[in-house]
């Protein structure tokens, strides 16, 4: 007796897995290095032009503070640094492999992808040169935050859109 195909038994796993093509990959680097780029310099104007915890109105519902962050997502894991740096590399690399692997499946990967690992790589960086994150962004009755994190937000809710269609494609 022959065994069907693996495609005849799960229909699901190639759609699952497409690779990212060249221009994928151009795509998803050039996203990455942009968001890098622009974080890292709207936090060398935050350091080097507002005074530590002093904000600086905006407008009425924005302010610029300079803060330094040790922890993640609102303060998560504060003075761990070992911990942080730790969770942001394999995130990191988690990224890489899932786009590597997946990248192919929606036009909206290169950008989500990118956004998030462009977001974590600055941040890490930050932890590896000097102990702590700059965020400088910040809206009443919210966290003070920067664009590396602003990055995060937006790549996680693409994502989720990204897998959300892949899973309602896959069950019809």
């Amino acid at each position: 007796m022959s065994t069907p195909p693996p495609s005849a038994v799960e229909p699901s796993v190639p759609a699952r897995r497409q690779p990212a093509d060249a221009l994928q990959w151009v795509a998803y680097a050039a996203i990455v290095l942009v968001t890098i780029a622009a974080d890292q310099v709207t936090k060398a104007i935050a350091r080097d032009s507002f005074t530590p915890n002093d904000p600086f109105e905006v407008l009425p519902f924005l302010h610029f503070t300079n803060t330094w962050n040790t922890g993640i997502a609102f303060g998560q894991f504060r003075d761990n640094q070992i911990i942080v740096i730790a969770l942001s590399f394999v995130a990191i690399v988690w990224m890489l492999v899932y786009f590597a692997r997946s990248g192919g499946r929606s036009p909206l990967l290169p950008v989500s992808l990118g956004l998030l690992t462009g977001g974590a790589a600055s941040n890490l960086f930050d932890r590896l040169t000097q102990g702590h994150v700059t965020d400088f962004i910040e809206f009443p009755r919210f966290p003070v935050f920067n664009l590396a994190d602003s990055a995060i937000t937006v790549g996680v809710i693409l994502l989720l859109i990204v897998l959300l269609a892949g899973e309602r494609q896959t069950r019809s």
